[in-house]
């Protein structure tokens, strides 16, 4: 019996672009005092990334697959295959690196290897839909000697921030590494920077303030005006905005606000209409604010951004966007019907009205979502970042 455990020592959120490192550790868990028969033997380990696709059958339709190339030996089980047994499509993998070959372990032995891989900048980031699925995971497959190859896998998240694979990392000729042991530094060096400029570029898109204000208006007058201070944020911020009523001329009994994603399969992938096709577009509500606003003259409402969604993106099948759905509820009547009259003769008790007449309509307002620093996804959002596997 022999274990093996994958740890990522930075945990399992990465920017699509980075190095991903991971310690991989084989141990043969029997007590040292056990015979030289217990010895434990591997012939080989590999890893690599691949990302899974999978789209839903009443949502999207999909090209036939292409019968012309099948995977080599599908149904082989000594050949290292790191999507064998999953759902959906392999769309984008990694060249897999050989960890070890004709590995022996005493008992109480163990040995640790190092896996590192640039993740690809060109696919989409990790996303689990209504519609499709985006899946990155790390895989790493086993084998004894004539024996069916076990896979490990680890489960990645990937946040991708679109403008950064076109960017080349300056190098310094005069102090650039003429050795090949100065590799793995150069390798650091670069992830490092291109981290700092992800978040330089993160920062200057979501810094800028401008004040947008927007009227809102049915078809009987003005209701109010809506400011907010800037429509790009990151993954982890707050959408603050404000609402001033006292301005308008149509009494606004109730409002409410939702942060939400809208789902698009692209016109070419969607089903035709019919029965049990789902439709092409859907949302989902992260974060929601309602208030009731009769003679409220001004408000505000403030919705986080959760650091476990996904930033706006786009491809060939389904885009994401961001965006505040608003509702507003207005009274047919003028707002001052609905208060107490300024002279009375007497003393009397006033009742509001039982039953208002009212109009109901909506409004929404698009916005960028960006991803944010992968080290505050990890923490705020931890995942696993430790797995293993008895072979």
């Amino acid at each position: 019996m022999i274990e093996v455990v994958a740890e990522l020592s930075r945990g399992p959120v990465f920017l699509a672009g980075e190095a991903l490192e991971c310690l991989v550790t084989v141990t043969n868990p029997l007590p040292p005092n056990a015979t030289s028969a217990s010895s434990e033997a591997l012939a080989w380990a590999s890893a690599q990334i691949h990302c899974q696709f999978h789209a839903s059958e009443s949502r999207v339709s999909l090209p036939p697959p292409d019968s012309s190339q099948p995977d080599v030996q599908p149904d082989s089980q000594t050949v290292f295959l790191p999507h064998r047994g999953e759902r959906g499509q392999c769309i984008l993998s990694t060249p897999p690196k050989i960890l070890f070959c004709d590995l022996r372990l005493d008992p109480g032995e163990s040995k640790s290897y190092s896996y590192s891989e640039v993740l690809p900048t060109e696919g989409p980031p990790s996303f689990r839909g209504q519609s499709v699925k985006y899946v990155y995971k790390l895989t790493i497959g086993c084998q004894r000697v004539n024996s069916p190859i076990t896979l490990l896998r680890v489960p990645l998240r990937v946040l991708v921030l679109t403008g950064l694979q076109d960017v080349h990392f300056p190098q310094d000729e005069a102090v650039a590494p003429s050795s090949p042991f100065l590799e793995e530094d150069e390798s650091g060096k670069k992830d490092s920077w291109l981290a700092e400029l992800a978040g330089e570029r993160l920062m200057a898109a979501t810094s800028c303030r401008s004040l947008h204000l927007y009227n809102i208006s049915d078809g009987r007058g003005k209701v109010g005006t809506f400011g907010i201070f800037k429509s790009v944020y990151r993954l982890g911020e707050d959408v603050v905005g404000t609402l001033n009523l006292g301005e308008g001329t149509v009494a606004c009994l109730q409002f409410s606000v939702s942060l939400q994603t809208e789902e698009r399969v692209q016109p070419e992938y969607q089903r035709r209409r019919g029965t049990g096709v789902a439709p092409s577009v859907s949302h989902v509500t992260h974060a929601r604010h309602q208030e009731s606003c009769l003679h409220t003259a001004r408000t505000s409402f403030s919705l986080p951004i959760p650091l476990c969604s996904t930033p706006g993106f786009c491809t060939a099948i389904v885009s994401l966007k961001w965006r505040l759905h608003f509702e507003f509820v207005t009274s047919r009547e003028p707002g001052m019907v609905l208060l107490p009259p300024l002279e009375q003769p007497e003393p009397a008790t006033w009742t509001g009205p039982e039953q208002v007449p009212v109009d109901t309509f909506s409004w929404d307002l698009p916005i960028k979502v960006l991803a944010t620093s992968p080290t505050l996804a990890s923490y705020a959002a931890p995942g696993p970042s430790t797995s293993s596997v008895t072979i």
